[in-house]
């Protein structure tokens, strides 16, 4: 009885092992199948992504530009004199650029979102700051120019990371 155990369990090992050797290499061959359909999938859809996220950074570059005071100074000329009103003006054309490309933060990293989004307050606290210290808005225009030549907007440290980050997609 022990020789025909013995005798069963020689002739089922090889068997055995060749079973379980079998199922090693193909789930092995079954992982590294479905890792290569992810990878093609994902080069895919950042192949049809990519377009769409250059676009984003385009616009919100376009974005940045155009809150830049000296650009926006330009832009945007005083109805009157009067300094609240265009300061109001200002402020106003800052955030209906920035709601118009709200959508775009779908498309950019966080941080670049957080930068942008901290350029465009830094501006508006520039265009505040300068309202306290002017009585007119031609004097308002006249300090935020003064401020643009001791230091730079805002926007243009938020337009380097944008550049940065747009280097970083290829």
């Amino acid at each position: 009885m022990e020789e025909k155990v013995l005798q069963l369990v020689t002739y089922a090992l090889p068997t055995i092992i060749t079973g379980v050797i079998a199922y090693y290499f193909f789930n092995q061959h079954t992982k590294n199948e479905e890792g290569r359909r992810r990878y093609l999938l994902q080069k895919e859809a950042q192949k049809d992504a990519l377009p769409l996220r250059l676009q984003a950074y385009e616009r919100m570059t376009l974005f940045l530009e155009r809150i830049n005071p000296a650009k926006l100074l330009i832009r945007v000329a005083p109805d009157s004199t009067d300094k609240d009103n265009y300061e109001a003006t200002l402020i106003s054309h800052i955030e209906n650029e920035f709601d118009h490309n709200l959508t775009q933060q779908i498309y950019m990293t966080d941080d670049c979102w957080t930068i942008i989004k901290a350029a465009k307050n830094a501006t508006i606290q520039l265009i505040r700051k300068a309202a306290m210290n002017s009585d007119s808005a031609d004097k308002l225009r006249e300090t935020i120019l003064n401020e643009l030549l001791e230091k730079e907007p805002p926007s243009n440290a938020a337009l380097g990371f944008v550049k940065k980050e747009i280097t970083e997609l290829w």
